[in-house]
């Protein structure tokens, strides 16, 4: 009987299509995809590709953001539901009323996002570039959106910017408590703290190493130590442990799951590329505006 896996391995081929997955969808459906990572790397990775074919296991931005940079490609969502509700969390109004405000903001747009907020943004950056591109940017003046706890985190770090703050969050991240840490810690009190700074600043402070998915598991894979206490969503846990694995990882608690990426399984992988299904359109005006903030990313970030 063929596998899911060789079903799919099979429709790569006949579709000339590739998949590209985020650390936080399930573990097997990591497995079949031919690139694995954060929201930058898969952003740079989208763009140059040979295939024709794009399937985007993960969520509504993801798949936005490679069909804005791959206008030709088709590019396919395993569950078109599959949303980040902090894509969201902002207000085309409220951008516009900032930008009257302060003459030399920059709107920096995390990639976290809806196509509809990069078009009424200056530059997208990501957890892993935000704090380069930021102290690149020559405004005084940074308006922060969606995220308001990475938009504070950068803050912390780049003293001389004036930033003005937007009350997006992501409730996986937000969820995660100082308490639950320094639990966690008391369990297990040689292991380091490796936290993701869409977390609140209580606790990035207990934080023994602070960065993106994909610096997280850089840092617990350089490491010397033996233990580490992830604090971001269990879907990296894959990847930690295929890279390390005789090293020890924690969870701070049992919520630490997107139930929006766990809606991307195999089997819905396997359909998109069968039936074409879950296709992502984005308008020509749109693509053209939003492509802007995505591309000054990419090459800031450079």
């Amino acid at each position: 009987m063929v596998s899911l896996k060789e079903e799919i391995e099979e429709l790569k081929r006949q579709k000339n299509a590739v998949v590209l997955a985020h650390y936080y969808v399930d573990d097997d459906v990591q497995a079949v995809a031919d690139y694995v990572g954060d929201s930058y790397y898969l952003a740079k990775v989208a763009v140059g590709l040979k295939e024709s074919t794009i399937v985007f296991a993960g969520v509504k931005f993801m798949g936005e953001s490679a069909k804005i940079l791959n206008p030709d490609k088709t590019v396919l969502m395993p569950d078109p539901d599959a949303d980040c509700p902090m894509a969201h969390m902002a207000e085309i109004e409220k951008i516009e009323a900032v930008r009257r405000e302060y003459d030399d903001v920059a709107v920096v747009c995390y990639i976290n996002s809806t196509a509809e907020l990069k078009m009424h943004s200056d530059v997208c950056v990501t957890s892993a570039n935000a704090m380069k591109i930021v102290k690149a940017l020559p405004n005084k003046n940074i308006y922060f959106i969606p995220d308001e706890n990475l938009g504070r985190y950068i803050a912390t770090k780049v003293n001389d910017k004036n930033f003005i703050f937007n009350d997006g969050f992501c409730h996986v991240h937000k969820a995660i408590t100082a308490d639950d840490i320094k639990r966690t810690k008391k369990h297990h009190p040689n292991a380091k703290v490796l936290i993701h700074p869409e977390c609140t600043l209580d606790v990035l402070s207990l934080a023994d190493y602070i960065g993106s998915t994909s610096g997280i598991i850089d840092y617990a894979t350089n490491s010397d130590s033996e233990e580490f206490i992830i604090s971001t969503e269990l879907g990296v846990l894959y990847e930690l442990k295929k890279k390390n694995p005789n090293k020890r990882f924690f969870i701070v608690q049992d919520r630490q799951i997107c139930p929006n990426m766990k809606k991307v399984t195999l089997e819905k992988v396997r359909d998109c590329l069968l039936h074409e299904t879950g296709i992502v359109n984005v308008g020509e005006e749109k693509r053209n505006r939003s492509l802007v903030p995505l591309k000054k990313m990419l090459e800031l970030a450079n």
